[in-house]
């Protein structure tokens, strides 16, 4: 768990000096609600294993190459296995802070610090196992291909790395996503 901490310590001491001293580049006077990013990511998974996820996101524009913002995370997970009689259902949801810097028009470099309340396994013993809920962080970082879409709104394809990699972590290295952004 200490563990945990140190590296929920160490990504906002990352994330927050790339938002606060990030190189300047010249963006136009405009107003600051001009700025504003809004998007995210919807998943869906139906059958044995149904997933249902949403995530969206704001942000802000701090410069034409920074963006930088908060993402919140919801889960609903339903696994149901009929010929050994096994149902599970439980939801996870959480957030964090993320930060993109756009290296080349199109592509950039990505770092987002999340914490997840989920259910974790306690008191194992034998094949029998309690559940209790935890928070479970995870720092992912990488990059991804912004494709435009028109006006300030761009599909972003990302590949990210979990370097906390917690055993009880939903994501599995690398995190590959699709998602939107949307610029107001």
């Amino acid at each position: 768990m200490k563990r945990s901490y140190l590296f929920s310590l160490l990504g906002c001491l990352i994330l927050l000096p790339a938002i606060t001293f990030s190189q300047q580049s010249e963006l136009p006077k405009e107003k600051w609600t001009k700025r504003l990013i809004t998007g995210g990511g919807l998943g869906m998974q139906f059958g044995t294993y149904t997933y249902i996820q949403v995530a969206p996101i704001i942000g802000y524009r701090v410069t034409d190459k920074l963006h930088a913002g908060i993402g919140l995370n919801y889960i609903y997970y339903k696994y149901n296995d009929t010929y050994y009689n096994i149902k599970y259902e439980t939801s996870i949801y959480g957030g964090g802070p993320w930060v993109r810097y756009f290296i080349l028009d199109n592509l950039f470099a990505e770092a987002n610090y999340e914490v997840l309340n989920m259910d974790v396994p306690a008191n194992i013993s034998g094949s029998s196992y309690e559940l209790k809920r935890d928070n479970i962080s995870s720092f992912l970082v990488g990059g991804g291909y912004a494709q435009n879409i028109g006006g300030q709104s761009a599909i972003l394809f990302r590949v990210l790395w979990d370097l906390i990699d917690d055993p009880y972590s939903p994501y599995s290295n690398p995190v590959i996503s699709i998602g939107f952004s949307i610029g107001l």
